[in-house]
């Protein structure tokens, strides 16, 4: 990650139960779970849909202590389940919320409480449709090798584990490659995720735009002019044939246009 910069570090996934996503993401794609555990209102999980040579993490969340928090629980009676948020990773909290400020946004829900984990948030109406959290955390492994290595070596790291231990994979790992969001305005997107959220553009077209950070996650935009804005799709590559899991398309990478908006 460069030295003020912002790197995207997973997309989030709510659901009341997310247990048969769990299943889908270790068994049938292979995934590896890299930790999870209790906070305030949820409990997250993380699994890599990848290796050490690419792929994208994907974070789960169930509501957990909805009495002493319940934003989640709100999120789930309005929507049922699906996708929550995007986490992009920051060496330096203060100065991250310096230039979303500078640039005209406005971060909410600001909390420096924890010394190892810093956070605060972009709404929904500012953010392309979805919420932005902005995190800096005092413990990161030096890539993604390493991490896994530590997985393998002593398991995912639980406080504690929560989840039932999933199934084996079936069969060869995929790869999480993109993240595809609707969108009114590509400008306005590249705006906020290529200019202030540090986004490489790799594809630039009148109807899409593809942008890739540091660490190796994708997101694109795809010019929608009706219905609103958002998290369409994950685009995973080894899967044959879309599914859907806890309000979420997966499609398999590369699919044709029409076939992505199949059922959409």
């Amino acid at each position: 990650m460069i030295a003020d910069g912002f790197d995207l570090d997973h997309v989030a996934l709510a659901a009341t139960d997310v247990a048969p996503a769990l299943q889908f993401l270790t068994g049938r794609l292979g995934g590896t779970v890299l930790f999870g555990g209790h906070a305030i209102g949820f409990r997250p999980m993380q699994v890599l849909v990848g290796d050490k040579s690419g792929g994208m993490k994907i974070e789960l969340l169930e509501p957990w202590a909805v009495e002493r928090n319940d934003f989640l629980a709100r999120f789930l009676v309005r929507h049922r389940h699906g996708p929550h948020h995007l986490t992009f990773k920051v060496p330096d909290l203060e100065h991250a919320i310096e230039r979303c400020r500078t640039a005209g946004y406005r971060p909410v829900n600001i909390d420096r409480s924890d010394p190892h984990w810093k956070e605060c948030f972009l709404l929904p109406k500012e953010a392309n449709g979805t919420v932005v959290q902005l995190a800096q955390a005092a413990r990161e492994f030096p890539d993604r090798a390493a991490l896994l290595d530590h997985v393998r070596a002593h398991g995912p790291d639980c406080s504690p584990q929560w989840w039932v231990d999933p199934p084996p994979a079936e069969g060869a790992v995929s790869f999480l490659r993109c993240v595809v969001l609707r969108t009114p305005s590509i400008t306005a997107a590249l705006a906020l995720f290529g200019g202030l959220l540090d986004g490489a553009v790799t594809r630039d077209e009148p109807d899409r735009a593809d942008l890739t950070w540091p660490g190796g996650a994708v997101l694109a935009f795809e010019l929608h002019a009706q219905g609103p804005p958002g998290i369409d799709r994950l685009e995973i590559e080894g899967l044959e044939a879309e599914v859907s899991f806890i309000g979420t398309r997966f499609v398999p990478a590369g699919s044709r246009s029409e076939d992505r908006h199949a059922g959409s």
